[in-house]
């Protein structure tokens, strides 16, 4: 009986343990295995190819987005910090060594404005501005100067406020995609598509709602971009007329 008895204890310790074993081998298993694709927008499950033609089609619908960060195009880095929609766009622009100048598309009209240190290094090439330059260039200061369609500044600086234009040379990735990383930007979930291996971009897009791009890192160290606010609306509108200067069809020194 006794020996009995200690066999059916034995049993029932060995029973207890191995329960408790497999419960707890069931918690850390599915802790470690947790689908980080639960309760999103299911972008993450797909191919990484389709999940960026997702988000360029998302981008492309989309009214308005904040576009900020640094761009590399031919040699020279550009500082971005613009709000666009469909007809226009309004933020600032500074290249690298260069001053800070703001631009504001409404419809076709562009204007651009500037402090005087940048008027009076326009056309100046490596020569220091004078006096003479110095005292026209503070008339401009705190002015809108309007961009002549013709002139040649135009088709450079309007880039920067045109949305289609300014995503569909950004929304670029070169080499053979692959699904990268979960992670976060400004708080979102997000998926990454990397372009080989990340050397040819690598694009963070929403897991939450609508799969917008929210974040670009370009190919060869040419820039990172963040693309937030998409959809969100702002006022742009035209300056008060006192505030415009026009000189007509021209205001940049190139031929």
């Amino acid at each position: 009986m006794t020996a009995w008895v200690h066999g059916v204890r034995a049993r029932s310790t060995a029973v207890s343990v191995g329960a408790v074993c497999a419960v707890l081998l069931t918690l850390l298993t599915g802790c470690g295995s947790k689908d980080p694709n639960e309760g999103t927008n299911g972008v993450g499950r797909l191919p990484a190819a389709e999940i960026e033609e997702r988000a360029a089609k998302a981008a492309r619908a989309a009214q308005s987005v904040r576009l900020s960060g640094s761009v590399v195009s031919k040699g020279r880095t550009y500082r971005l910090d613009m709000r666009l929609k469909d007809n226009g766009g309004l933020g600032e622009v500074s290249a690298r060594g260069g001053p800070r100048f703001e631009l504001l598309r409404v419809g076709e009209d562009l204007y651009l404005k500037a402090n005087a240190d940048f008027w009076a290094d326009q056309g100046k090439g490596d020569e220091k501005p004078d006096e003479a330059d110095l005292a026209a260039a503070r008339k401009l200061e705190g002015k809108y100067v309007k961009v002549p369609s013709g002139d040649p500044a135009y088709k450079q600086l309007s880039g920067f406020t045109d949305k289609d234009v300014l995503l569909d040379g950004l929304l670029t990735l070169n080499g053979e995609r692959g699904t990268g990383d979960h992670g976060e930007v400004d708080g979102v979930r997000t998926v990454e598509v990397r372009a080989a291996e990340g050397d040819g971009g690598i694009l963070s897009v929403s897991l939450i709602g609508t799969p917008y791009p929210l974040r670009l890192e370009r190919g060869g160290d040419a820039g990172v971009v963040q693309m937030l606010e998409w959809d969100k609306e702002f006022t742009l509108r035209a300056p008060e007329k006192d505030q415009i200067v026009d000189y007509g069809k021209k205001i940049s020194a190139a031929e």
